[in-house]
């Protein structure tokens, strides 16, 4: 399976097929060991997965079709699957696709190691390495030289899609992060796992603390991390990942075509202010066929420049989607607000973006305050202002 990138139609669709007959959501019974492909690919934004997975536990028919137009990581695409529904996920950004699309796949770890094995046999001279004074010292040479095989390879479609789509996760997920005192879990010198550092603090921090990057094992790292996330088998649906942007009709078209109308949209915008949620994953753009640097475009990206502007940006996305809803559709929506661009009312700011849109709230909710998620206090220290409380807004489909 080709990698998505913003091609033609055919080429930037990820889907996975399955002629299994789904079970009723009541029956399922989840494994915390089926439960840990989540954790993929960390972000350093990114809600907990019982949000979406109680809500379509709790509410969704078995036959109903899940859409997250801003689905980040994965998370209620996610869910849906566990659940046996079928599923879509639009993101602007081509990392957040491929997070996505590998938590929709179901490779065996022997195929996973078996490819890498394979990849890593061929050593080719052709490859490109990037080159300065931050890849020097975020990876060991020998490191950075697999890494780019690996690259070279999933860029070139050279392996069978639905072990791409997880080896590529797995990839992105140990990319970067902390090193261990015993054990390499992650390929880099020391580092955030949920974003990748910024080059110039990065050596700054590094060289002032005397840290080289490890020799690691990169097989030995996808073993492990391929028994780990792909050991237990999850229920096979339709699914598919699309890097697009959901203002655009075009690409809700594209949506419905793949899993027919929808029943249930929950999703997570990105809040408004925070405009880094692209150039913060550069590192793994770069695996994924991006530049060897910080890219700061904001191409298909919510616009921030205004919260008029940026409300006038969701009401379309809620537009577009409700034209490929079923009658009496459900829309959740998780939102709050970033330290730098305080929103005091987030309901309010997200039932503006309702308004005339064919979009009735039926319900607002208070979420878990923000720092009582899965966001992690990062090795570099970067300082965090304290998280506003989160609301979920409720709204049915009623044209």
């Amino acid at each position: 399976m080709a990698l998505v990138q913003a091609r033609p139609q055919a080429d930037h669709v990820h889907q996975v097929w399955s002629g299994r007959p789904r079970l009723s959501t009541a029956s399922k019974v989840i494994s915390a060991e089926t439960v840990r492909l989540n954790a993929i690919c960390p972000y350093f934004t990114m809600f907990p997965l019982d949000f979406p997975l109680g809500i379509l536990k709790a509410h969704a028919r078995r036959d109903a079709r899940v859409l997250d137009p801003f689905c980040g990581r994965g998370t209620t695409n996610f869910a849906a699957r566990l659940l046996g529904l079928r599923t879509i996920g639009i993101d602007a950004s081509r990392v957040a696709t491929a997070a996505t699309q590998a938590k929709l796949v179901a490779p065996t770890p022997g195929e996973i190691i078996d490819a890498a094995k394979t990849i890593l046999r061929r050593r080719r001279n052709c490859i490109e390495i990037p080159e300065g004074e931050f890849w020097n010292l975020a990876y060991h040479s020998d490191v950075l030289r697999d890494l780019c095989l690996i690259r070279d390879a999933l860029l070139k479609g050279s392996i069978s899609s639905h072990v791409a789509a997880a080896l590529r996760g797995i990839i992105l997920g140990a990319l970067h992060g902390p090193v261990g005192r015993t054990k390499h879990s992650y390929f880099s010198n020391q580092c955030p796992r949920t974003y990748g550092p910024k080059p110039a603090y990065a050596v700054k921090f590094w060289k002032k603390r005397g840290l080289l990057p490890p020799r690691v094992d990169v097989l030995a790292v996808v073993a492990e991390r391929a028994q780990r996330y792909y050991g237990d088998a999850s229920p096979k649906v339709v699914g598919a990942a699309i890097e697009g942007d959901s203002r655009q009709r075009s690409t809700l078209d594209e949506a419905r075509e793949v899993i027919g109308k929808f029943d249930w949209i929950v999703t997570s915008p990105p809040y408004y202010g925070l405009r880094t949620y692209l150039p913060d994953q550069w590192i793994r753009n770069w695996f994924l066929g991006g530049p060897a640097s910080v890219d700061y475009t904001s191409e298909g990206q919510l616009s921030h420049s205004g919260r008029d502007r940026f409300v006038a940006d969701l009401r379309e996305v809620w537009e577009n989607a409700g034209a490929h809803c079923r009658p009496g559709a459900t829309l959740v929506i998780r939102f709050g607000s970033i330290g730098d661009r305080l929103v005091e009312d987030p309901a309010q700011l997200i039932s503006a973006s309702l308004e005339a849109t064919g979009w009735v709230r039926t319900d607002v909710q208070h979420a878990n305050n923000a720092a009582k998620g899965k966001r992690q206090a990062d090795t570099f220290h970067r300082t965090r202002s304290d998280p506003c409380e989160e609301v979920d807004v409720w709204a049915r489909w009623q044209p």
